[in-house]
Parts: C-alpha cells; structure tokens; sequence
C-alpha cells in the first residue's frame, strides 16, 4: 500500500509518498526550503522517487500563485519520455539486436553531437515561428534546429521492450537539449539578479523567483513554453527515426512502421491549471501529470521494469505521479563503487553499451522501481509492464 509521510514547515506542509528514512537529509531539507516559501499554494507534493536535486528536489510537485521558480523547472526544460506500442510481430524485430542498435546509434546523434543536416520535418516545425528573441541573442538558433532530433547524454535513453503479452515497444527520454539548458540558465541567473536587486531572503540561492506581473516574469514563461514544445518534438522527431531504423532492419525496405499505442508526456516543466478550484501554477520537477485517464511512462534502470500508466487523479498529489525510479546515490558515488564487470552482470541479456563511460547509469544507482510503484498505487494504475531487451545511452 501507499506511504504517505507528512512534514511540517513555517508555511505550507509536505506530502510524502515514501518513508521518511528513505530520503536523503539534504532532500528534506530542500522540501522543506521550497514548502516555507509564501507563495506555495496548500502543500508541496513529493513523488516516491524523490532525491536531491538543484534548489528543489527531483520528483517534486510544487503549485505557486503568483510566482515561479525557473530553478524548480530545471535546466533540462521539457524533458520527459516517449513510447508506442509496435503492430510488428516480434521476431521481425528482435533478431540480430547489436545490429539494430548500430542503426538507431547511426540514426540518432547522442550525447553532445548534433545533426549534420534538417530533415524536412524539423525544418518544417511550426515551433519556428515563435522561436523566443533570448533564442538569437543567445546565437543558438542554428544549433537548435541540428539538435531538434537528438538524444543528448546522461541519463537519457532509447530502448526496445517487450510487455508481457509480447508486443514491442519503442521507449524514449530526452528533452529540450542544449537550447533549453542555455534558456533555463540565463533566467536562472536572472532571476537570482531580481532576488539580490530586491533585498529578498531566500532558504536557497537557487530558489530564486520571478513575479507574477512582471516582465521577467512574462519573458520566462514564454521561453519555458517554446522549450517545452521544442522538447515534445524532439521526443516526436526521433521516434520516427527509430521507427525507419526498425524499418529497414526489419526489412520492409523503409516503409512505415504501424503502431497501436503513443505516449509522449513531460516530467519536468511547468504549467497553468486548476486545482482546489484556484487557479495555480504547477511545476513538476520529475514528476508526471498523472489527472483521471491520463497516460503516463514511469520507467525504471537500464537493467529494470518500466511501466506504462493511466492517471487516477488524485487531489493531494495535484494529479501527478512517480517520473521514474529516482537515483540513490550520485554519478560520482556510482563510478566510485562500481566496475564494468558488475555493469555487465547487472544489464544482462540487454544488448547496450558495457564500458566504464555509463558505469554511473548502473541499475543498482537508482531506486527500485517496483518498490516506487508500490508507494504510488493511489495515483496511477498500470496499463503494460515493460522490460528492454535493446538499451541505446546518451
């Protein structure tokens, strides 16, 4: 059953929906930072994946009138995952899997690497039109469209499942890429300016707010936006690509790939909507909206489950949920404890990189994701469990 721990603060209260001796103290500090300030609406929500994050913790639901907090968003705006449900019989696709993952890895730069030309779709995306003006004053206009259509690096992924009936998905994560991680910094160091000029006393440095009201204020919300809807369609533009790679590796000489079932949906932005019948501002810092009917995609580690879900919409939640299973100890404390040996043993009968550069993204570096499920049954109900067999790293 659900573990629901409460915490007090000067201001607002704090939701749990996992024991109390399963956080870090730095992240019950940081709940504890962001409930005491005035603007938070009724309580702050944290997810049973949370940890500690910049500023607010990850896997934390935080609903503000009249302020948002650009670090609370993070500098990886948009992100969140996609996936579909393939209409192939499986052994047209799960044969020979090394090579396949060489296609999606040809297909699909990762970590830092861009495109070397524009599809026709990326140069086609409506997005274009509203492209914000800190876009070409930060001369990233160009990079942002080589980019639109790539994987980026650290815990992002492509993978290949199966559910237990059989079927095949496709399953994505990735964001806004280096476009909203540059959009995401300047307002974050902007507003920390407003936060000094205005002799304002914050918990944290990194919660550092905008006003409802103002221009700055105004200015971020239409960045946030325009790198949420970029992110959407980075998850979009390489689906399609993925799809071809399996296209071409299934042998039908290009020709599209049918699919039942998509799922794109973000786990880390910000949003209008309405909640206790107020309208509020609700930022899901590795959290996803989970309303009643809502489908979602909670995945687990390179080695685990991850589940595909439907919303029950719960009030106190603010109709979110679990984005993942969280990390329980840094990259740093990862590469430090473990060898590509236990990476081996770990991803086994995975077809995906087994070297030291994603030691750090070791299943045993993150949460269990059954037991996150677990905390969050009065949030969402599974549609399909799934498990890779084909796992493609940033």
């Amino acid at each position: 059953m659900p573990v629901l721990t409460n915490l007090s603060t000067s201001h607002a209260p704090v939701k749990i929906w996992a024991p109390e001796g399963e956080l870090e103290v730095q992240a019950m500090q940081q709940l504890k930072n962001v409930a005491s300030l005035p603007f938070v609406f009724k309580h702050v929500a944290a997810m049973p994946d949370v940890h500690l994050g910049i500023g607010a913790t990850v896997g934390s639901v935080i609903a503000t009138k009249g302020a948002v907090i650009p670090a609370a968003v993070g500098v990886d705006i948009g992100c969140g995952m996609i996936a579909a449900r393939l209409n192939i019989e499986p052994d047209k696709i799960l044969h020979d899997l090394d090579r396949l993952r060489a296609g999606i890895e040809a297909a699909i730069p990762v970590g830092t690497e861009s495109n070397k030309s524009l599809t026709s779709r990326v140069e086609n995306w409506s997005g274009w039109k509203s492209t914000p003006e800190l876009v070409s004053l930060l001369r990233l206009k160009d990079k942002a469209a080589l980019q639109l259509g790539t994987l980026g690096g650290g815990n992002h992924f492509i993978e290949i499942c199966t559910d237990i009936e059989g079927s095949v998905w496709v399953m994505l994560h990735s964001g806004s890429r280096h476009i909203g991680k540059s959009l995401a910094e300047e307002h974050i160091r902007n507003a920390k300016g407003e936060m000094k000029r205005l002799a304002t006393k914050l918990p944290d440095p990194d919660l550092a707010y905008y006003v409802e009201g103002t221009s700055e204020y105004s200015n971020y919300m239409r960045d946030l936006e325009w790198a949420q809807s970029y992110a959407l369609e980075n998850r979009e533009e390489m689906l399609q690509k993925v799809l071809q790679a399996i296209s071409v590796h299934a042998g039908f000489k290009g020709a599209p790939v049918p699919y039942s079932m998509k799922v794109n949906c973000h786990h880390n932005y910000a949003t209008r909507e309405v909640h206790y019948g107020e309208n509020v501002l609700v930022t899901r810092k590795g959290a996803v909206r989970a309303q009643k009917g809502d489908m979602g995609i909670i995945p687990g580690s390179m080695g685990a489950r991850s589940y595909i879900v439907r919303g029950k919409g719960n009030p106190e939640s603010f109709h979110s949920c679990a984005h993942g299973a969280g990390r329980r100890m840094s990259r740093s404390e990862a590469k430090r404890r473990f060898s590509v040996k236990d990476l081996i043993e770990q991803t086994a009968g995975v077809e995906c990189r087994k070297d030291l550069h994603v030691v750090d993204e070791i299943p045993s570096a993150y949460k269990n994701i059954d037991q996150v499920m677990q905390n969050q049954q009065d949030l969402v109900e599974v549609v399909a469990v799934l498990k890779q067999v084909l796992c493609v790293k940033g």
